[in-house]
Protein backbone atom coordinates (compact mmCIF):
# COMPACT_ATOMS: atom_id res chain seq x y z
CA UNK A 1 0.00 0.00 0.00
CA UNK A 2 1.75 3.23 -1.03
CA UNK A 3 2.23 6.01 1.52
CA UNK A 4 0.55 9.59 1.50
CA UNK A 5 3.20 12.25 2.38
CA UNK A 6 3.05 13.17 6.05
CA UNK A 7 0.45 15.44 6.68
CA UNK A 8 -3.18 16.43 7.68
CA UNK A 9 -4.18 13.81 3.99
CA UNK A 10 -2.39 10.63 5.34
CA UNK A 11 -4.14 11.61 9.00
CA UNK A 12 -7.79 12.05 7.48
CA UNK A 13 -7.17 8.76 5.74
CA UNK A 14 -6.16 6.58 8.60
CA UNK A 15 -8.45 8.71 11.16
CA UNK A 16 -11.44 6.94 8.54
CA UNK A 17 -10.02 3.99 8.68
CA UNK A 18 -9.89 3.37 12.37
CA UNK A 19 -13.42 4.67 13.01
CA UNK A 20 -14.54 1.86 10.23
CA UNK A 21 -12.80 -0.63 12.04
CA UNK A 22 -14.13 0.45 15.11
CA UNK A 23 -18.01 0.54 13.91
CA UNK A 24 -17.36 -2.63 11.99
CA UNK A 25 -16.29 -4.33 15.54
CA UNK A 26 -17.75 -2.13 18.02
CA UNK A 27 -21.54 -2.86 16.46
CA UNK A 28 -21.88 -6.27 16.87
CA UNK A 29 -19.45 -6.58 19.98
CA UNK A 30 -22.29 -4.00 21.88
CA UNK A 31 -25.20 -6.48 20.52
CA UNK A 32 -23.13 -9.43 21.63
CA UNK A 33 -22.94 -7.64 25.00
CA UNK A 34 -26.06 -7.42 25.45
CA UNK A 35 -27.60 -10.60 25.09
CA UNK A 36 -25.01 -11.40 27.57
CA UNK A 37 -26.56 -9.41 29.85
CA UNK A 38 -29.80 -9.99 29.11
CA UNK A 39 -29.40 -13.87 29.62
CA UNK A 40 -27.37 -14.22 33.31
CA UNK A 41 -26.32 -17.75 32.52
CA UNK A 42 -23.15 -18.83 34.40
CA UNK A 43 -21.75 -20.93 30.97
CA UNK A 44 -23.08 -18.73 28.91
CA UNK A 45 -21.60 -15.42 30.50
CA UNK A 46 -18.24 -17.17 30.26
CA UNK A 47 -18.35 -18.25 26.77
CA UNK A 48 -19.87 -14.68 25.45
CA UNK A 49 -16.87 -13.13 27.61
CA UNK A 50 -13.88 -14.99 25.84
CA UNK A 51 -15.49 -14.04 22.25
CA UNK A 52 -16.30 -10.24 23.22
CA UNK A 53 -12.20 -10.42 24.12
CA UNK A 54 -11.20 -12.09 20.78
CA UNK A 55 -13.40 -9.14 19.07
CA UNK A 56 -11.11 -6.92 21.09
CA UNK A 57 -8.19 -8.42 20.34
CA UNK A 58 -9.28 -8.43 16.16
CA UNK A 59 -9.69 -5.04 16.52
CA UNK A 60 -6.62 -4.16 17.75
CA UNK A 61 -4.69 -6.14 15.51
CA UNK A 62 -6.74 -4.37 12.12
CA UNK A 63 -5.62 -1.20 13.71
CA UNK A 64 -1.88 -2.45 14.09
CA UNK A 65 -1.78 -3.83 10.62
CA UNK A 66 -3.84 -0.23 9.31
CA UNK A 67 -0.91 1.60 10.81
CA UNK A 68 1.79 -0.92 9.85
CA UNK A 69 0.92 -0.01 6.24
CA UNK A 70 0.06 3.50 6.45
CA UNK A 71 3.07 4.71 8.24
CA UNK A 72 6.71 4.65 8.97
CA UNK A 73 7.28 3.91 12.36
CA UNK A 74 10.60 2.73 14.10
CA UNK A 75 9.56 0.63 16.69
CA UNK A 76 12.14 -0.45 19.24
CA UNK A 77 10.54 -2.78 21.69
CA UNK A 78 11.75 -5.26 23.99
CA UNK A 79 10.82 -7.57 27.25
CA UNK A 80 8.56 -9.78 25.52
CA UNK A 81 9.81 -13.13 25.94
CA UNK A 82 8.36 -15.57 28.15
CA UNK A 83 4.71 -13.52 28.15
CA UNK A 84 1.54 -15.70 28.12
CA UNK A 85 -1.86 -15.43 27.39
CA UNK A 86 -2.76 -17.56 29.84
CA UNK A 87 -1.40 -15.36 32.88
CA UNK A 88 -3.07 -12.66 35.13
CA UNK A 89 -0.37 -9.37 35.13
CA UNK A 90 -1.12 -6.85 36.75
CA UNK A 91 0.90 -3.60 34.20
CA UNK A 92 1.92 0.04 34.65
CA UNK A 93 3.55 2.19 32.55
CA UNK A 94 3.99 5.64 32.53
CA UNK A 95 1.98 8.28 30.25
CA UNK A 96 2.95 10.61 27.86
CA UNK A 97 0.69 10.63 25.26
CA UNK A 98 -2.97 9.28 24.14
CA UNK A 99 -0.61 7.30 21.62
CA UNK A 100 0.66 5.26 24.86
CA UNK A 101 -2.50 2.96 24.66
CA UNK A 102 -2.64 2.31 20.93
CA UNK A 103 1.17 1.29 20.96
CA UNK A 104 1.03 -0.73 23.72
CA UNK A 105 -2.12 -2.59 22.44
CA UNK A 106 0.15 -3.12 19.82
CA UNK A 107 3.21 -4.30 21.49
CA UNK A 108 1.44 -6.79 23.80
CA UNK A 109 -1.71 -7.91 22.15
CA UNK A 110 -2.40 -11.85 21.95
CA UNK A 111 0.97 -12.04 24.00
CA UNK A 112 -0.89 -11.18 26.97
CA UNK A 113 -4.44 -11.16 28.14
CA UNK A 114 -6.33 -8.59 26.68
CA UNK A 115 -5.50 -5.25 28.24
CA UNK A 116 -7.94 -3.66 31.03
CA UNK A 117 -7.62 -0.17 31.39
CA UNK A 118 -9.76 1.73 34.53
CA UNK A 119 -10.97 4.49 32.24
CA UNK A 120 -12.29 8.11 33.69
CA UNK A 121 -16.06 7.54 34.32
CA UNK A 122 -16.62 10.79 31.86
CA UNK A 123 -14.95 9.15 28.98
CA UNK A 124 -18.15 6.36 28.90
CA UNK A 125 -20.37 8.85 27.11
CA UNK A 126 -17.80 8.36 23.92
CA UNK A 127 -19.61 7.11 21.04
CA UNK A 128 -19.15 3.36 20.49
CA UNK A 129 -16.36 3.31 21.74
CA UNK A 130 -17.92 4.14 25.31
CA UNK A 131 -20.72 0.81 25.17
CA UNK A 132 -17.51 -1.11 23.82
CA UNK A 133 -15.76 -0.55 27.24
CA UNK A 134 -18.62 -1.48 29.24
CA UNK A 135 -18.71 -4.77 27.53
CA UNK A 136 -15.68 -5.67 27.80
CA UNK A 137 -15.63 -4.51 31.57
CA UNK A 138 -13.54 -1.93 31.60
CA UNK A 139 -14.28 -0.43 35.14
CA UNK A 140 -14.98 3.12 34.96
CA UNK A 141 -13.62 5.40 37.89
CA UNK A 142 -14.57 8.50 39.38
CA UNK A 143 -12.02 10.64 41.11
CA UNK A 144 -12.78 13.03 43.95
CA UNK A 145 -10.90 15.87 44.98
CA UNK A 146 -9.73 16.75 48.46
CA UNK A 147 -12.65 19.41 48.15
CA UNK A 148 -15.30 16.58 47.23
CA UNK A 149 -14.23 14.75 49.97
CA UNK A 150 -14.23 17.17 52.31
CA UNK A 151 -17.86 17.94 51.71
CA UNK A 152 -18.66 14.22 51.28
CA UNK A 153 -16.82 12.15 53.86
CA UNK A 154 -18.97 9.17 52.58
CA UNK A 155 -17.18 9.25 48.92
CA UNK A 156 -13.76 8.14 50.74
CA UNK A 157 -13.33 5.08 49.58
CA UNK A 158 -15.53 4.40 46.70
CA UNK A 159 -12.83 4.21 44.51
CA UNK A 160 -11.42 0.78 46.55
CA UNK A 161 -14.68 -0.80 47.05
CA UNK A 162 -14.49 0.04 43.00
CA UNK A 163 -11.86 -1.67 41.78
CA UNK A 164 -12.52 -4.63 44.25
CA UNK A 165 -16.00 -5.50 41.77
CA UNK A 166 -14.26 -4.38 38.94
CA UNK A 167 -11.36 -7.32 39.93
CA UNK A 168 -13.94 -9.68 40.41
CA UNK A 169 -14.61 -9.97 37.06
CA UNK A 170 -11.19 -10.17 36.29
CA UNK A 171 -11.26 -13.41 37.48
CA UNK A 172 -13.16 -15.17 35.08
CA UNK A 173 -10.65 -15.06 32.30
CA UNK A 174 -6.96 -14.56 31.92
CA UNK A 175 -6.77 -10.32 32.45
CA UNK A 176 -3.72 -8.30 32.17
CA UNK A 177 -4.77 -5.02 34.56
CA UNK A 178 -3.70 -1.99 33.20
CA UNK A 179 -2.53 1.02 35.30
CA UNK A 180 -0.80 4.57 34.60
CA UNK A 181 -0.27 5.16 38.18
CA UNK A 182 0.50 8.96 37.18
CA UNK A 183 -3.16 9.32 36.84
CA UNK A 184 -2.77 12.20 33.65
CA UNK A 185 -0.10 12.43 31.16
CA UNK A 186 2.84 13.73 31.43
CA UNK A 187 3.94 17.68 30.51
CA UNK A 188 6.78 19.80 32.00
CA UNK A 189 4.10 22.22 32.94
CA UNK A 190 2.91 19.39 35.30
CA UNK A 191 6.12 18.19 36.31
CA UNK A 192 6.79 21.50 37.85
CA UNK A 193 3.32 21.95 39.30
CA UNK A 194 3.27 19.03 41.52
CA UNK A 195 6.90 19.77 42.38
CA UNK A 196 7.68 15.97 41.02
CA UNK A 197 11.32 14.92 42.21
CA UNK A 198 11.07 13.47 38.66
CA UNK A 199 13.08 14.41 35.31
CA UNK A 200 10.60 12.82 32.86
CA UNK A 201 7.82 11.37 35.27
CA UNK A 202 5.25 12.68 37.71
CA UNK A 203 5.17 11.46 41.14
CA UNK A 204 3.05 7.73 41.01
CA UNK A 205 -0.23 7.06 42.79
CA UNK A 206 0.46 3.77 44.60
CA UNK A 207 -3.39 3.36 45.90
CA UNK A 208 -4.74 2.18 42.60
CA UNK A 209 -1.84 -0.63 41.99
CA UNK A 210 -1.97 -1.27 45.99
CA UNK A 211 -6.15 -2.17 45.66
CA UNK A 212 -5.60 -4.62 42.50
CA UNK A 213 -3.06 -6.92 44.26
CA UNK A 214 -5.14 -6.59 47.01
CA UNK A 215 -8.54 -7.71 45.10
CA UNK A 216 -6.65 -10.06 43.11
CA UNK A 217 -3.98 -11.23 45.70
CA UNK A 218 -2.38 -14.70 44.50
CA UNK A 219 -3.92 -15.11 41.11
CA UNK A 220 -1.67 -12.49 40.17
CA UNK A 221 1.56 -14.06 37.73
CA UNK A 222 3.81 -10.85 38.06
CA UNK A 223 3.78 -7.34 37.28
CA UNK A 224 5.16 -6.16 33.75
CA UNK A 225 6.63 -2.74 34.22
CA UNK A 226 6.46 -0.58 30.53
CA UNK A 227 8.50 2.59 29.99
CA UNK A 228 7.36 4.45 26.72
CA UNK A 229 9.02 6.97 24.95
CA UNK A 230 9.18 8.90 21.80
CA UNK A 231 12.87 10.31 20.74
CA UNK A 232 12.08 11.48 17.77
CA UNK A 233 8.84 13.58 19.29
CA UNK A 234 5.47 12.50 20.41
CA UNK A 235 2.25 14.59 20.35
CA UNK A 236 -1.47 12.58 20.16
CA UNK A 237 -3.75 10.35 17.96
CA UNK A 238 -3.70 13.03 14.78
CA UNK A 239 0.05 13.60 15.07
CA UNK A 240 0.84 9.67 14.73
CA UNK A 241 -2.14 9.30 12.26
CA UNK A 242 -0.40 12.25 9.96
CA UNK A 243 3.07 10.47 10.06
CA UNK A 244 4.45 12.58 12.96
CA UNK A 245 5.69 10.15 14.93
CA UNK A 246 8.95 8.66 13.26
CA UNK A 247 9.89 6.51 16.30
CA UNK A 248 8.59 4.34 19.39
CA UNK A 249 10.33 2.83 22.62
CA UNK A 250 8.90 0.09 24.53
CA UNK A 251 10.61 -1.57 26.80
CA UNK A 252 8.80 -4.43 29.19
CA UNK A 253 10.38 -5.51 32.20
CA UNK A 254 8.94 -8.32 34.11
CA UNK A 255 8.88 -7.87 38.18
CA UNK A 256 8.35 -10.35 40.31
CA UNK A 257 5.18 -8.69 43.10
CA UNK A 258 7.36 -8.62 46.58
CA UNK A 259 5.24 -10.99 49.39
CA UNK A 260 6.14 -7.97 51.87
CA UNK A 261 4.02 -5.73 49.40
CA UNK A 262 1.32 -7.98 47.77
CA UNK A 263 -0.38 -8.46 50.85
CA UNK A 264 -1.42 -5.58 53.38
CA UNK A 265 -4.29 -2.79 54.19
CA UNK A 266 -2.91 0.04 52.12
CA UNK A 267 -6.57 2.47 53.35
CA UNK A 268 -5.71 1.83 56.94
CA UNK A 269 -2.41 1.11 57.71
CA UNK A 270 0.05 3.08 57.80
CA UNK A 271 3.02 1.44 57.85
CA UNK A 272 2.11 -0.60 55.09
CA UNK A 273 1.12 2.47 52.71
CA UNK A 274 4.36 4.26 53.43
CA UNK A 275 6.93 0.85 52.46
CA UNK A 276 4.40 0.50 49.44
CA UNK A 277 4.78 4.14 48.36
CA UNK A 278 8.56 3.93 48.83
CA UNK A 279 8.84 0.00 46.90
CA UNK A 280 7.20 2.44 43.90
CA UNK A 281 8.80 5.14 44.02
CA UNK A 282 12.29 2.74 43.73
CA UNK A 283 10.85 1.62 40.38
CA UNK A 284 9.67 4.97 39.33
CA UNK A 285 13.42 6.34 40.18
CA UNK A 286 14.77 3.17 37.85
CA UNK A 287 12.28 4.30 35.12
CA UNK A 288 13.21 7.97 35.30
CA UNK A 289 16.90 7.23 34.71
CA UNK A 290 16.19 4.83 31.86
CA UNK A 291 13.57 7.49 29.98
CA UNK A 292 16.87 9.98 30.77
CA UNK A 293 18.77 7.97 28.85
CA UNK A 294 16.18 8.30 25.71
CA UNK A 295 14.92 11.75 26.09
CA UNK A 296 17.55 13.86 27.61
CA UNK A 297 17.25 16.74 29.37
CA UNK A 298 12.87 17.85 29.47
CA UNK A 299 12.68 21.45 29.59
CA UNK A 300 12.09 22.77 32.87
CA UNK A 301 9.35 25.25 33.37
CA UNK A 302 9.83 25.77 37.47
CA UNK A 303 12.20 28.76 36.93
Amino acid sequence: MPRLPVGPVRGAVVFLLVVLNTLFIGVPLIVLALARLALPLSGWRRWSGGVLIRMAEGWVAVNSRMLALTQRIQWEVSGLEGLSPDGWYLVIANHRSWVDILAMQATLNRRVPFLKFFIKDQLRWVPVLGLAWWALDMPFMKRYSKEQLARRPELRGTDLEATRRACAKFRDHPTSVMNFVEGTRFTPAKRASTRSPYQHLLKPRAGGIAFVMEALGPILTEMLDVTLAYPAGGGGFWNLACGRIPRIVIEVRRRTLPTRNAAGDYASDDGFRGRFQEWLAGIWREKDARLEALLGAEPDTRR
